[in-house]
């Protein structure tokens, strides 16, 4: 695990409790400190490590913030080029460019676990952090079978639901979902809090709920829609579009029926889906022909991968 903050930390206390062997790098001392002072394996020594998952043919897990993702993936091509590599990060293409860059594509799969907090750092670790929380497994085309299935199997050791997604479909998938409410949270944030602190004292359960994520540490928060400008910039015209659409319909005919519809109706599929299990994804043996295809054709019916073994249901669906 190179990196031990929220979800690289978090994902080397979900292993070891899971009874796999998992050990780390942060380049903080305190950080590295606290993890061993809880019973985790963990350095300060990046080429230590690394010699070491090469020597033990580790699974690489990168877990730094997207500004040093190329940095560390160049210390990986020099001590463990051999190893099997994945990452955490919230861009795809960006990071998908960079192994590519540094000679690491062909052990390399992507992913992103769809979890995390408003907090950050060794302190906001949870090793419950992933449990029933959607984690994106890349399923290129040219994915290395077995890499992929390494790396799904530790998504569901600690309990999250694998979704096979393109590398390219999953930058604007996550701008929809993730970036994008970033800066609608920081707009409400601040439109909301207005001069003084008179709206602020009234502020209840909407301003909490809708911006909690502005909380987030602002660095943060700046590398991940920065890495990610292109499908943002896509997203956030369609926000402004959708709003000044509003305004309109407000000023001209004293209602803002469109979009609280459209709204509700979005949010109230989202609860139907959050309050159902998944199905799974049947009949697909990874590493078969067209094996990545039907994975992400599966994955956009809204199944998950919940490991080999599933059979087909009467209907398919």
């Amino acid at each position: 695990m190179l990196g031990l903050g929220l979800i690289g930390g978090s994902l080397l206390r979900a292993l070891d409790r899971a009874g796999r062997p998992a050990f780390g790098w942060n380049r903080s001392a305190a950080t590295v400190d606290a993890a061993a002072a809880a019973g985790h394996d963990a350095d300060t020594d990046l080429s230590a490590v690394l010699a070491r998952a090469a020597q033990q043919d580790a699974l690489v897990v990168v877990a730094t913030p997207t500004p040093i993702v190329g940095e560390i993936l160049a210390q990986v091509a020099r001590h463990a080029p051999g190893c099997a590599l994945t990452d955490v990060v919230s861009v795809k293409q960006a990071v998908a460019d960079a192994v590519a860059e540094r000679g690491l594509s062909a052990r390399y799969v992507g992913g992103h676990p769809m979890a995390g907090t408003s907090r950050s750092g060794w302190d906001a670790t949870d090793p419950d952090l992933f449990v029933d929380a959607p984690w994106v497994v890349c399923a290129d085309d040219d994915t290395d079978p077995m890499v992929w299935s390494t790396v799904a199997d530790v998504a569901l050791a600690v309990g999250a639901r694998v979704v096979p997604v393109a590398t390219e479909d999953h930058d604007p998938l996550v701008a929809a979902i993730s970036h994008l409410p970033h800066l609608t949270a920081a707009v409400t944030a601040t439109v909301g809090a207005g001069p003084g602190d008179l709206a602020l004292r009234l502020a209840a359960g909407s301003f909490r709920d809708g911006t909690r994520v502005a909380g987030t540490a602002v660095d943060l928060q700046r590398a991940m829609i920065e890495a990610n400008g292109p499908a943002v910039l896509t997203l956030l015209s369609e926000a402004i579009d959708r709003l000044t659409a509003a305004r309109d319909e407000l000023r001209d005919s004293g209602t803002v029926h469109t979009l609280v519809e459209d709204g509700h109706r979005a949010r109230t599929r989202w609860d139907a889906m959050r309050g159902a299990d998944p199905e799974p994804i049947v009949d697909v043996t990874v590493g078969s022909d067209g094996w990545a295809a039907e994975l992400r054709r599966q994955a956009h019916l809204g199944r998950v991968w919940t490991g080999p073994g599933q059979t087909r249901r009467d209907s398919p669906g």
